[in-house]
């Protein structure tokens, strides 16, 4: 009878990979589903995937010149970075998970196989220079380009609210049209999915078609390479990369053997020079080589010492996408010196932001507000702003409203771009003010009866006041109304008025940034 060790030992690496990654994508996705209000409250570390990624720490401290203590957690990513090379990319990342996981499907229908280029690996270095150097001119790209931002923006605002629409439709046409035996089995599932899978409430998001394509693209580019993004493109991979470079954890053999080339076969990044050298900033330590390797000679070992490996990046390439991420801030302050791109578009933000600049040099796109706001008011701006100010949160009003005992946003904001403010502090914060459209509003243009506005005004001397004036509609008699007005010193621009408003289309009552 064999050891437990020696059974451990027989079990390939892959088995204990897949495991690691199903475990880790249930809790992301465990995470993502309590970033939302239910029958308790939202957990303040539902946005633990955004403090482990170093990228987005290094990003948004240096667009925003502050530091953030809540981000220090990426430096364990990057330690067992420099302990275990590119684990994180090939055990944890939830976006490589899902493109080994659904890979397979988007290149089950390819016509045949072409190999691509490796001029496309030094991109995603590329992209980082772009990335840090902009932000270092104040422009923040990160939220466009990091997986963890593009793979939560796809989720809240396209797959969430599909998901939703579909189950509602799907378990309501059986409800009304399938037999009690039927409706006995799915009514249960239905309550089931409800409390553990599907989204409390139905959301709607502007932009969700751009998140749903991006998100989309991601995954059909498996079709070209298998992980072409991990491979070429993703800017936080080229980050732990440089971190890997010089790791204790390493293949052995540093190379393909001269009998053999399985490894080259097999390797799902090409982490594999033309030589056959071994690449340990391109390895995600997927394990498949150890597997596979019909002798039974690679294996992963720890290191004494380890020399830096070179890195595939041209200086020019370097010195032409540094260029480029100091050229975008400066081009889109051109563009907004010459009208192209709005100057001083100003939005209803979440309560507590700062000046629109200040702002947007935190906000990482990453959507956790979004998702988190109960009333659906929170929307991502598309162009709006230009290309500075795209998928950062605004205030809609007219969709929902900011609850006035609701601290949500703030709890949920990984980069503190919405501060955590005590509750009577954000119930004085003032995030726009409430004006009145006359040739709208019921008691002006119809000198019709309408206090709806005052009365779902949740403060409690009420920033909206009505004042009794007479008035004689023409042909009419003279009679007495209710007129509401707005008290600037109360109002706190929650937008509740402009919500509840009974007219159609466009208000009667509009909040307006200050």
């Amino acid at each position: 009878m064999g050891s437990p060790l020696a059974a451990f030992s027989r079990v390939p690496w892959r088995w204990y990979r897949r495991l690691t990654q199903a475990a880790l994508l249930l809790g992301f996705l465990w995470l993502f589903r309590r970033t939302e209000l239910r029958a308790d409250d939202v957990p303040g570390w539902v946005d633990l995937a955004f403090r482990l990624d170093p990228l987005i720490a290094l990003a948004a401290m240096i667009a925003a010149r502050v530091f953030i203590a809540a981000l220090l957690l990426s430096l364990v990513t990057l330690a067992l970075t420099a302990v275990f090379a590119r684990a994180f990319c090939g055990w944890v990342c939830p976006l490589g998970t899902l493109l080994d996981w659904l890979g397979p499907a988007a290149r089950l229908f390819r016509r045949r196989e072409r190999p691509v280029s490796r001029r496309w690996r030094p991109l995603r270095y590329w992209l980082l220079a772009a990335i840090l150097v902009g932000a270092i001119g104040g422009l923040p790209l990160v939220g466009y380009l990091d997986p963890f931002a593009l793979l939560v923006q796809g989720l809240t605002f396209a797959a969430d609210p599909a998901l939703k629409w579909l189950a509602d439709a799907g378990f309501g046409w059986l409800y009304f049209n399938a037999p009690e035996s039927v409706t006995g089995v799915s009514e249960p599932v239905y309550a089931f999915l409800g409390e553990h899978l599907l989204p409390f409430e139905q959301a709607v998001f502007a932009g969700a078609g751009v998140s749903a394509g991006v998100l989309g693209a991601i995954l059909l580019l498996e079709r070209a390479q298998r992980r072409f993004w991990c491979r070429n493109l993703c800017p936080l991979g080229a980050l732990l990369g440089l971190v890997a470079r010089g790791s204790r954890f390493g293949r052995k053999p540093s190379g393909t053997c001269e009998e053999c080339g399985q490894c080259l076969e097999d390797c799902r990044m090409s982490a594999f020079e033309p030589g056959s050298r071994h690449e340990p900033q391109a390895c995600v330590v997927c394990m498949d080589c150890v597997d596979r390797c019909p002798e039974e000679k690679a294996t992963f070992r720890w290191r004494r010492r380890r020399s830096m490996a070179p890195v595939d990046l041209s200086r020019r390439g370097l010195i032409g996408a540094c260029a480029v991420g100091a050229a975008l801030p400066a081009a889109h302050a051109a563009s907004r010196a010459m009208g192209i791109a709005p100057r001083n578009a100003r939005f209803l933000r979440p309560p507590g932001a700062a000046a629109d600049d200040s702002f947007l040099d935190l906000c990482v796109r990453c959507g956790e507000c979004l998702k988190v706001c109960i009333t659906n008011g929170l929307q991502p701006i598309l162009f709006e702003a230009g290309p500075a100010g795209l998928f950062s949160p605004k205030l809609v009003p007219r969709t929902g409203y900011c609850e006035y005992s609701c601290m949500l946003c703030s709890r949920v904001c990984p980069t503190g771009a919405i501060p955590l403010l005590e509750l009577e502090a954000k119930q004085a914060f003032k995030m726009g003010k409430a004006v009145f459209d006359e040739e709208l509003c019921l008691p002006f243009a119809e000198n019709e009866a309408c206090i709806v506005c005052e009365e779902h005004c949740p403060i409690a001397d009420k920033a909206i006041q009505l004042d009794e004036v007479e008035v004689t509609p023409p042909g009419g008699e003279t009679m007495v109304i209710q007129r509401p007005r707005v008290d600037e010193e109360l109002c706190i621009g929650c937008g509740f008025c402009e919500y509840v408003c009974p007219i159609e289309g466009p208000a009667g009552i509009r909040v307006q940034p200050l």
